[in-house]
Formats: structure tokens, C-alpha cells, sequence
């Protein structure tokens, strides 16, 4: 038995060692030294609770000023008050690119919103958040496509932005339902890869008309000012180190050899299950090549998603020629998501399908995810949910871009939408339909009819006329 006056040492001893363990481990994190990647930030409970519609009052001093600088898309100071806690001097401004121009256009003031909680205030944050934006649902009458879209990319395993619903007001006036999105910045990067990550950049042409090779990935050379649509578009700043480790990637992909060391290829086998399934053509996959963010870390790339307001076959901006045949659309080939002389110039996608096992293993991704997340009413539920959750909003919105009977018919037809694109895609993984464009040349006319879908109920352009609304 241990004596009295022995115990007594001991206790001290493991209280004295407790503390100072806990002095070390608050030391370390203060330091930054010890957050683990998997820790959670305190937005992440805050204002990206899925649960509810939160609330986020923008207490400007000149909106009507805001408004008419919008699309100069520079920043001015504002309150910010979520859910009913007050943040000083927040950069507020607002964002998009086609978006942003046709709101302009169509004499509209709902403008996507971006909130920079570091821009006037060093070290600012949200509860450890830097930026969020807020989603104004463009060509989206449904509200629910880019919500949607970051729920299947989470499914299937990829690092995607947190998001939520919150009812916006404008100095206590009502302004609408916005999606609240975390921005890929710092907050996003250490909640993904730790506090020690690597470098974030997105991607993005200059002009249209221009090749945009570094911005599909290409290879050109080893020359960092030859990548201008990614050095010039990284989140972070990069040193010449992590610019000639980037280049090499790039290179090792575009030879098709030792992929492995080059890419993330689980990563970005799932990021493009879920691209493929959404049929959005406004991405690396389309004649854009962009809206996607690159993460780059100890020569490693992976492919991370951004931007789905135009998803599900809606795309047309700069297309001579846009797709609106239902029936092309939900049977779009899975095998080959687009046309030979895109395909050839996306090396992230090309070359790692010419490999036999990441070929098959894409495949089986696809089936899993068909399987488990559409087929099982995990897709409808969520869908069904969340509309739901935010139908007495969208009721009473003042600014929205589509009457509620027309948002009901976008969220039936988002789910109709979905469900066929599943069956499709199914019956090509079976072979029952042609999986490829060469197959379909061959077979024209197989595949799941969807001849009754109006996918123009999503959103078009006509809901953006004031008559229509």
C-alpha cells in the first residue's frame, strides 16, 4: 500500500504535470504550433449551421451609392451583424463577372456580395473566418443549385466551401435570401489542410479568345511569367520555390507519366464524378477552363470546386451555339464530357483517364456515388430539406429574381433534372446507353428520354426582365 506522505508526492507530481502539459499545449497553440487540420473553426458552428436561415444585417451609411459603384467592385467599410453579433469595418463589396455585368444590364440591384472581414483590419476575422461571400442566385430560380452542388462534392469526398442560407437586411430593411459561402482563403486552407498548408491559387483567363493554356493546366515552359492566369490569381503569395515546384507538376501531368507524384488523382477522380454528374460546361471541362481553385502542396496538385450557379445544363454565356436539347444534355457522355479538342487540352482529366486504373477507378466512383447519394433519396431529401427551409423566405423576398410559383417549379425540375442525369449515367456505366460522343454518333437516339424537362425553369435569362418578374 502506498503511505499517506507517498501519495501526497504523487498527487503534486500529476498535478504539476498536468498543468504543465496544458501550458504547452496553450502555448503551442497560440503559436499556431499544435492546430490540428481537422479542428474545427468557431464559424464552422456559427454561421455555417446548415439547420437554420440566419440572419445578416449590412449597416451601410450610402447603400444607393453602393449600389450605383457595384460593378467597379470595390470595397467600402460596413457593419456586419450575423445573427445578432456586431463586426466593425468589414470590406464589402461586390462580385461576379457575367453576373455581375448582366444585373448591371437588366437594371437589377441584386448583386452577389463578398465580405472581407482582414480587409480594413489586420488579423479581422469572423470566428476565425477571413471572407465569405453571399450568393445571389443568379440564373438559379431554384436557390438550391450551388447548394446542391458543394453537398455532392462533400459527399464524394472533396474539399469543398461550408455553406448556409441567411435572410440579408440592409440598415434593418429587408434585401432577400442569400447563400452564404466560405471564400477558399486562409480560414479555408487551414480547416482543410492544416495550419502548415500549401498554396491556393483560382485559376482564370484574361480574354476568352485567348489560349489560356497555364489556365487548363498546360505545360508551356519554365518560365513563371508564362503562367499569368495562376501566379497572377494565387491566394497566397508565392516564393520562386513554390512557383518552379507548381511548373513541374504541371509538367510531369502533361507527359501522362508518374501521375501519382504530380496530382492528387483519388481527389480529382471524385472532383470530376461530380463535375460530369452536374453537367456544368462554365468549368475546367468546358471552353472556359476555369472556376475551379488549384491546391498545391509539396508538388502535389488537387482540383477543388467553385462556382455552380450555371450548373445542371445551363450554361450559354459566350456560346454561339448553346446546348438546350434536354435529351443531349442529360445523356451527355460521362466517358467523355466534351468535345475531342477540349478534352486533349484538359491534361487533368485527359491524362489520367488514359490510364487504364484510374479509368476504371472513376467508373466505380461514379457507380458508388450513383448508387448511394441519388438512387438511395439521399439527393431528394437533401433538395426537398433545404427548399423547405427556406420557402417562407423566397415568399417575401423584395429583390428575388423569379416569382415563388416559378422557384417551386425550378426546385421540381432541379430534383427531375438530377434523377435522369443519375439514370443516364447508369445506364451508360452499364453500357445499355453510349458513354462516349464517338458512341453516340454510332447510336443516336439511345439513352433516357427527357424530352418533357424544361431545364429554362432552373433560370434564364427571360426572368431577368422586369416584366417577366
Amino acid at each position: 500500500m502506498v503511505t499517506s506522505k507517498h501519495g501526497d508526492k504523487l498527487c503534486l507530481g500529476a498535478v504539476a504535470l498536468a498543468v504543465f502539459l496544458c501550458l504547452l499545449l496553450w502555448a503551442g497553440g497560440e503559436a499556431g504550433l499544435l492546430l490540428p487540420a481537422e479542428e474545427n473553426p468557431g464559424y464552422v458552428s456559427r454561421l455555417f449551421d446548415k439547420g437554420r436561415v440566419h440572419t445578416i444585417d449590412l449597416q451601410v451609411e450610402d447603400w444607393e451609392a453602393f449600389l450605383r459603384s457595384a460593378p467597379e467592385e470595390a470595397y467600402i467599410p460596413a457593419t456586419v451583424e450575423i445573427d445578432g453579433e456586431a463586426f466593425h469595418q468589414v470590406g464589402l463589396r461586390a462580385k461576379g463577372n457575367n453576373s455581375l455585368r448582366l444585373t448591371e444590364e437588366y437594371g437589377l440591384s441584386r448583386y452577389s456580395l463578398k465580405l472581407e472581414f482582414d480587409h480594413y483590419r489586420d488579423g479581422g476575422s469572423y470566428h476565425g473566418l477571413d471572407k465569405f461571400s453571399l450568393d445571389a442566385s443568379f440564373q438559379d430560380n431554384s436557390y438550391l443549385k450551388t447548394y446542391l452542388a458543394y453537398d455532392i462534392m462533400d459527399f464524394l469526398g472533396v474539399p469543398a466551401p461550408l455553406r448556409s442560407f441567411a435572410w440579408v437586411t440592409v440598415n434593418g430593411e429587408p434585401w432577400g435570401l442569400f447563400l452564404a459561402v466560405e471564400e477558399p482563403e486562409e480560414s479555408f486552407a487551414r480547416r482543410n489542410f492544416g495550419i502548415n498548408h500549401g498554396q491556393l491559387y483560382k485559376p482564370d483567363y484574361r480574354l476568352l479568345s485567348d489560349e489560356n493554356q497555364d489556365v487548363h493546366l498546360r505545360y508551356i515552359d519554365d518560365d513563371p511569367e508564362s503562367y499569368p492566369g495562376i501566379f497572377d490569381n494565387a491566394k497566397f503569395s508565392p516564393t520562386e520555390a513554390d512557383k518552379r515546384r507548381l511548373i513541374q507538376s504541371l509538367e510531369a501531368l502533361n507527359s501522362g507519366e508518374n501521375l501519382e507524384q504530380a496530382v492528387n488523382v483519388d481527389g480529382a477522380l471524385r472532383y470530376f464524378v461530380g463535375q460530369v454528374f452536374l453537367m456544368n460546361w462554365d468549368s475546367y471541362l468546358g471552353h472556359t477552363g476555369h472556376n475551379y481553385f488549384l491546391y498545391e502542396e509539396e508538388g502535389q496538385l488537387s482540383i477543388l470546386p467553385w462556382d455552380y450557379n450555371l450548373a445542371f445544363g445551363t450554361y450559354a454565356l459566350g456560346m454561339s451555339e448553346p446546348i438546350r436539347d434536354p435529351n443531349v444534355l442529360i445523356n451527355y457522355p460521362i466517358l467523355t464530357p466534351a468535345p475531342g479538342e477540349h478534352m486533349k487540352n484538359r491534361p487533368l482529366y485527359h491524362n489520367l483517364m488514359q490510364v487504364e486504373e484510374y479509368f476504371q477507378q472513376y467508373q466505380a466512383y461514379f457507380l458508388w456515388f450513383l448508387e448511394e447519394y441519388v438512387e438511395s433519396g439521399r439527393l431528394s431529401a437533401e433538395l426537398w430539406e433545404a427548399a423547405a427551409q427556406i420557402a417562407p423566405y423566397v415568399q417575401k423576398d423584395p429583390t428575388a429574381f423569379c416569382s415563388y410559383e416559378d422557384h417551386r417549379l425550378a426546385v421540381e425540375t432541379l430534383e427531375q433534372a438530377c434523377l435522369l442525369r443519375g439514370e443516364a449515367a447508369r445506364g451508360q456505366l452499364e453500357g445499355r446507353y453510349p458513354a462516349t460522343l464517338a458512341q453516340q454518333l454510332q447510336r443516336p437516339g439511345e439513352g433516357v428520354d427527357a424530352s418533357h424537362l424544361d431545364l429554362g425553369a432552373l433560370g434564364d435569362f427571360e426572368d431577368l426582365k422586369r416584366e417577366t418578374r
